[in-house]
């Protein structure tokens, strides 16, 4: 009978941060068959997020842009802030190529989109877990050739847009109201209209009707 290597015996620990517990225990079962890889703790929020941290002391976060309450790209430079030793991977059904760049200036070491295959996704884990970067070859040959041609995301209209502005927008085209987004992100009404009247500026835009149109056409597109 064979002794258990040391990897075996200290597995990396990782915490899931996504507001769908049918990911979380998803990606709990997959990690069970790996013998170098646990889940040690689940948070569907930024806050619940925080305290897992504390408590479990993971290596890596796998964190979902999408929160019940806030919003990844908030609470990656918290993390790197408080825990600056951690990990961390973005996975999203969001569009790679408007978020990854973000994310990775925000402090994580990696974007892989959910329609991935697991074993993608555990290949991604563990190019992390080294201390490279993981984007999908095509973000990897997007980035290069942004630094090579001398352009950067703002060259873009919607890339233009604040990491602030870029989640009201997304806010505004899911149909919610100033009201609702305000709660949504702990913000003032008052601010969020200030972030619109921005972005109606930056994108050219007349009105808020067309804001919203704009907005719910990206969605469409990038949900």
């Amino acid at each position: 009978m064979g002794t258990m290597s040391e990897r075996e015996l200290n597995k990396y620990r990782i915490l899931v941060v996504d507001d769908h517990p049918i990911v979380r225990r998803g990606l709990r079962q997959l990690f069970g068959d790996e013998t170098d890889l646990e889940v040690v703790g689940e948070a569907e929020d930024s806050v619940a997020a925080m305290e897992q941290l504390q408590a479990v002391k993971p290596d890596l976060v796998i964190v979902d842009l999408s929160l019940k309450n806030g919003h990844g790209l908030e609470l990656i430079p918290q993390i790197k802030a408080r825990h600056g030793q951690v990990k961390m991977l973005v996975s999203s059904m969001h569009d790679e190529s408007l978020f990854a760049e973000r994310v990775l200036r925000a402090g994580a070491s990696g974007y892989i989109s959910k329609q991935e295959s697991p074993a993608e996704l555990i290949q991604a884990i563990r190019q992390v877990l080294r201390g490279d970067i993981y984007l999908s070859s095509r973000m990897s040959n997007r980035l290069l050739g942004r630094i090579v041609g001398g352009k950067t995301l703002e060259n873009d209209p919607i890339g233009s847009l604040s990491d602030r502005e870029l989640q009201v927008f997304e806010m505004i085209g899911q149909g919610l109201r100033t009201k609702q987004i305000a709660q949504k992100l702990d913000l003032s009404p008052k601010t969020i209209e200030a972030h619109r009247e921005n972005m109606k500026t930056k994108l050219n835009l007349k009105s808020g009707a067309e804001l919203s149109r704009h907005a719910t056409q990206w969605v469409l597109e990038n949900g």
